[in-house]
């Protein structure tokens, strides 16, 4: 696979790193990067050798800024916003708008505002350097916020995402505040965010796929619908999850003594 805004690697471990890669624009999204982010999903999903995805950004100063502001258009006859016609571009750079149901965790490198909201409203969870930001610029610049807070509503408290969402580009919200509220699950220094996440990521990659895209589908249900209904679905994502080789060889790990020994957070 070739790219141009971002790059892709694999490793035997079954991790793939995916790193949006146009630090000169602070990791802004183009249209571009919008075609390559929706195949690189796309070959994910497929891909039943990776069975966890890192997903970050180079550089130091961003992990993404939303939508490159050099590709609007000044001229405000060229706006369309119709119900019936607006496309949004960030609606598919998300890895479940792309029906990736593979463990995603992002990795955040710096600022990240905005449209980098339609990634990380879509990922597991997030670790985060201690120099990483969070803020929403739309209202500063005369956009309603109207995607990107929804996304994050279910992250944050009700007033930590207003307050992000109305203050715009007047305050961010630091990496030690974002995991107190519980946006981040791990603050690292800088030089230890790849390793964060690739411990994670490997860890993970080592359970049975299956009973980890189950739980994974469950857990998302679970926030998404009633409780009841979240409970009715438990025996399908059960069954989509388990099976008699599986529970085989969990027993087996079990019956042998072996244990691992766990890394306290």
């Amino acid at each position: 696979m070739t790219y141009t805004t971002i790059t892709y690697e694999a490793g035997d471990d079954g991790v793939a790193v995916v790193t949006l890669n146009r630090p000169e624009r602070y990791n802004a999204f183009d249209a571009t990067m919008c075609d390559e982010l929706a195949d690189v999903w796309a070959v994910l999903r497929r891909n039943d050798d990776v069975r966890a995805v890192i997903l970050t950004a180079a550089g130091d100063k961003a992990f993404c800024t939303g939508i490159d502001r050099s590709d609007v258009p000044a001229d405000e006859d060229s706006y369309d916003f119709s119900p019936y016609t607006y496309e949004d571009p960030g609606g598919r750079i998300g890895p479940k708008s792309a029906q990736l149901w593979k463990p995603v965790i992002a990795a955040v490198n710096g600022m990240a505002c905005g449209g980098a909201f339609y990634l990380l409203g879509e990922v597991e969870f997030i670790i985060a350097a201690e120099h990483a930001t969070f803020f929403d610029p739309h209202v500063t610049y005369g956009m309603p916020a109207v995607f990107e807070p929804t996304l994050m509503q279910s992250r944050m408290p009700f007033g930590e995402i207003m307050r992000l969402t109305l203050l715009g580009n007047h305050e961010r919200m630091s990496a030690k505040r974002a995991h107190e509220i519980g946006l981040v699950s791990e603050v690292v220094p800088a030089d230890r965010l790849l390793d964060a996440a690739r411990w994670a990521a490997a860890a993970i990659a080592s359970a049975p796929p299956a009973a980890i895209q189950a739980t994974l589908r469950t857990l998302w249900a679970a926030r998404d619908l009633p409780r009841a209904q979240a409970v009715d679905l438990g025996n399908t994502f059960l069954n989509l999850g388990i099976s008699q080789q599986g529970l085989a060889e969990g027993q087996m790990t079990f019956a042998s003594g072996a244990r691992l020994t766990p890394r306290v957070r």
